[in-house]
């Protein structure tokens, strides 16, 4: 048996290509929408992929299961809860999948979602009654279990849901506890609240230390795991949707949206309602950028902030560094956002002798800041961390507003006051100043190094009224 773990850290995401080497059927969990790594890993161990298993309908990416059936006639396999626009198998608990010497038998496993499986992994040339691994989807992962609360859940609640992954984890715990544990997400994915970054575990690991296993009643259960969820980006309902249709593959969507535009086109489509997204470093953005653009840099977080900051409607226009055009729009189709009108050719080297469309935004130190705030005329300190990040610790006179609630709350934000932006380390405070940019602000600075940075340096700050050395008292005074 083969089973191997691609795990994708933008996105969390882990998905997983099965194999039988004697019969040489193969099949792939959960694939990410970009499918050429499962293809060649097939074609380079001489196996056909007979089948692609979604555990669910997936709220934080756009699964790959499309693009494998129409490139290789791959059966789709999904729970018999389901509701899909498209043909699938639809399997129960007990159902099998045999590939000869390895056998997978589904286990229903709804609570993250109502349709959810998870696979059991049989190598019979070891055993065909002890599973060698489970693969878990979103009903259980390494540290914490799937949250029922998210709205992609359409037609039952958060309640609901929860019992159902109670009983669900029954079923995961009764099994031995030399079974690998593969979920489908680690450290970083909002589907969860306490993801580990380990990828791979096992039942007997998971119920000693995971919270969620252990013995309590359903009352418990269900305030455990609906209490101090992250709040879930705007673009998971769409997503989930966007999963139970019949659509476009990856392919043609590349085809259609890898166009390259004159900088004329940019400001014609600009000033149709387009959003211009410039995918570079955030001290590359500040240092010049085409007015009106926004900064999503494609070394953090990229696709889950461009989910949570764009609108999947409007024409996107991306501004790139040349030959990162292609990595940029891809990852815009991971999470379906298909909207994309083409990018900007020659990146900002288009702008050379347009001085009159570029713009800055300045960068401003720790102690530089600290200093100012000593003074009359202190600036605005606007901490767009989440609230639970500023509740364990800020800058005693910033004020939170946390960077997915930015645009909805700009009347909160002085217009006669300098604005200093930070979050923890640099990333998200670059896409807020180019929010406040966008939005016509020209007094705002970004903090380098953000909240990180201000520590080091030991400045003050503050933590539930406790303060860690004197007040910035001119800025509070205000």
């Amino acid at each position: 048996m083969i089973l191997k773990q691609y795990y994708l850290g933008c996105l969390a995401h882990a998905s997983y290509l099965i194999a039988d080497q004697r019969t040489g059927q193969a099949v792939v969990v959960d694939p990410q929408r970009d499918i050429d790594q499962y293809l060649e890993d097939a074609r380079s161990g001489g196996y056909t992929i007979k089948y692609v298993v979604l555990t669910h309908f997936h709220a934080d990416f756009l699964a790959g299961h499309i693009e494998l059936r129409n490139r290789v006639g791959a059966r789709i396999v999904m729970g018999a809860r389901a509701q899909a626009e498209f043909d699938v198998l639809a399997v129960t608990d007990g159902d099998e999948l045999d590939l000869g010497d390895v056998r997978l038998q589904i286990l229903e496993t709804p609570g993250h979602t109502p349709e959810g499986i998870s696979l059991l992994v049989f190598d019979r040339t070891r055993s065909d009654t002890i599973p060698q691994a489970v693969l878990t989807g979103d009903t259980l992962f390494i540290g914490d279990v799937g949250r029922p609360d998210l709205l992609a859940s359409i037609g039952v609640t958060a309640d609901e849901l929860a019992e159902m992954l109670y009983h669900s984890l029954h079923k995961l715990r009764a099994l031995p506890d030399s079974t690998l544990v593969y979920p489908a997400h680690g450290a970083g994915s909002m589907c969860g609240k306490n993801l580990s970054t380990e990828t791979v575990s096992t039942i007997g690991e998971q119920k000693r230390f995971n919270y969620a296993l252990q013995p309590m009643d359903l009352d418990e259960f269900k305030r455990l795991v609906t209490s101090e969820q992250p709040e879930a980006p705007d673009y998971f309902v769409y997503d989930a949707i966007k999963n139970r249709q019949e659509r476009a593959g990856l392919d043609a969507t590349l085809q259609s949206s890898l166009k390259e535009l004159r900088l004329d086109e940019v400001e014609q489509f600009k000033q149709q309602g387009a959003q211009l997204v410039d995918v570079r470093e955030a001290i590359d953005f500040e240092g010049a950028h085409l007015a009106g653009s926004i900064n999503i840099g494609l070394t953090g977080k990229y696709a889950t902030w461009c989910g949570s900051i764009l609108n999947h409607d409007q024409p996107i226009v991306v501004i790139a560094e040349s030959g990162s055009e292609t990595e940029a729009v891809m990852r815009l189709g991971r999470i379906g956002f298909d909207n994309v009108a083409g990018f900007l050719e020659g990146g900002m080297t288009a702008l050379e002798h347009h001085p009159e469309s570029i713009r800055t935004i300045p960068r401003i130190t720790a102690a530089a800041l600290a200093e100012q705030l000593t003074e009359v005329a202190a600036p605005f300190v606007l901490d767009v961390r989440s609230a639970k990040e500023w509740n364990s610790g800020h800058l005693e006179c910033s004020h939170n507003i946390p960077l997915t609630h930015l645009r909805e709350r700009m009347e909160e934000i002085p217009v006669d006051r300098p604005i200093v932006v930070h979050c923890e380390g640099g990333y998200r405070s670059a896409i807020g100043t180019s929010l406040l940019a966008e939005a016509g602000r020209t007094n705002v600075s970004d903090l380098v190094g953000g909240m990180k940075a201000w520590v080091a340096s030991k400045l003050p700050t503050t933590s539930d009224g406790v303060k860690t050395t004197t007040p910035c008292a001119a800025a509070c005074s205000q």
